[in-house]
């Protein structure tokens, strides 16, 4: 029996580094057509983008290596079906399971191993790829310019903005938005223009920024209000406007340098713990801390005062007294129908002129409350996409590592079963399936991340949906049974409509 444990490790793990090598060139290659603008262009040596494609590939492994186990488990079981050793196997009276308890072991060192890879090993992984992508992103002033959105201009105090870019090396710009900053980072200058175009040269260290048919605004710092008020700002159009930008700290780039920036991906278990009790508490504080800015402004919730029976009383005996009526029950009536009309419509207690007014005062109040409410949710909306990723962060490094012993009960019965090696229908199934299992994931991911879904249920989804399929498949494999056997079904669904045709006879 120890051979023959020996025997299959050895085919399964000769076809698991056959496939994780190959199915890994496949995705470096994809990666190296994601980021080809990254680096083209740019005069970066060979062992930069070595090193770059070097830290991509843990990141990488969260894909291939579920994929690779599913094939690789299809292609060694696949192939002993073909060739009949399965069958020579249960003629010894070896079972399924039998057979596969060598790599029922190897899996779960396999998924211990996976853990600590996802655990260690892919957020250091990620924090050298942003950093490395951040430094890569200043050799070239043009890359640090993003189409529609503001983007920081490194070592130039200045945000910008460009609707387009194109021509040589994304040189020349369309629709150009700038906001120029102060020392004390203040947005006071805006420039508008048409076009734009980048003018650089390999000699010089100043970056000219030629900009065409546009206008130049800038906040006018007055020492009194009244002046302020007069000439808050400077407007002036130009048809040419020249800014020189130095490019000295451009050309001083350490590619390598690390900056303490640190995401959901870059933690691990024990931080992504700690981070998420951390902003679970500050989320709630927020909320309640809003919650009551809202309830104090608008004056909902306040405790009322219980009513003073003696109070009353007295009330009712001073309209007695005054009014000379003779019936206490006359009196509390009418007291009690006035305050009822009072309370039934308090605006109807003051003139007209002054309903308007207080029409307007609430009209206003409750604008003013219900803006600031949508601003806050935008807020909150963030605040709650950071904490759900970081959920899904840490119960994705569990989910590896289960997915790769489950995607083996699915792929290892499943080549029992269709008793086919090789390359060809093999690798076929393990890519639908894989495919599956993959977009299932991303869904999910994606709808957690905006809380319609529970975050940990996003993160399990797709391994749960794979859990009763590979008890489902290794049932079948072990009752020596196909994949589906369409006779029976054809003749259950006969059956049921035969049952439903036929009529009860009467006696």
């Amino acid at each position: 029996m120890r051979i023959l444990d020996e025997y299959i490790l050895s085919r399964f793990l000769f076809n698991f580094f056959s496939s994780f090598v190959i199915l890994m060139f496949i995705f470096i290659f994809q990666t190296i057509w994601l980021f080809i603008d990254d680096f083209a262009g740019k005069g970066l040596d060979l062992v930069i983008i070595g090193k770059f494609f070097f830290y991509m590939m843990p990141n990488l492994t969260e894909k291939v290596l579920p994929l690779t186990v599913l094939l690789s488990s299809i292609l060694t079981f696949g192939t002993f079906a073909e060739n009949y050793e399965f069958a020579a196997m249960k003629a010894s009276g070896i079972s399924l399971q039998r057979s596969m308890l060598s790599l029922i072991v190897f899996m779960v060192i396999l998924g211990g191993v996976t853990f600590y890879f996802a655990n260690s090993v892919i957020p250091a992984s990620e924090q050298k790829i942003y950093n490395m992508r951040r430094n890569i992103a200043k050799v070239k002033p043009a890359v640090a310019i993003a189409e529609g959105v503001f983007s920081d201009f490194e070592g130039a105090d200045m945000n910008i903005k460009v609707e387009k870019k194109f021509g040589e090396n994304d040189r020349f710009l369309e629709n150009v938005i700038i906001h120029n900053k102060t020392k004390t980072n203040v947005n006071n200058t805006v420039i508008k223009a048409r076009t734009g175009e980048l003018k650089s040269s390999e000699q010089s260290d100043i970056l000219q920024l030629v900009l065409k048919d546009g206008h130049y605004y800038e906040d006018v710092v007055k020492k009194k209000s009244d002046e302020k008020r007069k000439y808050p700002f400077a407007k002036a159009k130009f048809e040419t406007y020249i800014m020189n930008i130095d490019l000295s700290e451009f050309n001083n780039v350490d590619l390598e340098e690390d900056v303490n920036t640190t995401t959901d991906k870059m933690k691990n278990v024990s931080r992504l713990i700690k981070d998420i009790d951390s902003l679970e508490e500050n989320n709630l504080r927020i909320v309640r801390s809003f919650s009551k800015s809202i309830s104090n402004r608008i004056g909902a919730f306040v405790p009322l005062q219980p009513l003073d029976t003696n109070l009353h009383k007295s009330r009712i005996k001073s309209v007695k007294d005054t009014l000379a009526v003779s019936k206490t029950e006359e009196i509390s009536e009418t007291v009690n129908d006035s305050i009822a009309q009072y309370a039934g419509n308090i605006v109807d207690l003051f003139e007209s002129w002054q309903k308007v007014q207080l029409i307007n005062t609430a009209k206003n109040n409750a604008s003013n409350i219900l803006t600031a409410v949508k601003a806050k949710k935008k807020e909150l909306q963030k605040r709650y996409e950071i904490y759900n990723r970081h959920i899904l962060s840490l119960h994705k490094k569990y989910a590896l590592a289960l997915s790769c012993i489950i995607l083996f009960f699915v792929g290892a019965p499943l080549g029992a079963i269709i008793r086919k090696g090789g390359i060809g229908l093999p690798m076929v199934i393990a890519i639908m399936l894989f495919l599956v299992y993959y977009f299932i994931g991303v869904f999910a991911d994606n709808y957690a991340k905006k809380n319609e879904i529970h975050p940990i249920l996003g993160a399990w989804l797709s391994t749960m949906i794979m859990l009763p399929l590979s008890i489902w498949l290794t049932k079948r494999a072990t009752a020596d049974k196909g994949l589906m056997n369409f006779a029976s079904v054809l003749d259950r669904i006969k059956d049921f409509f035969k049952k439903r045709t036929s009529k009860p006879t009467t006696s």
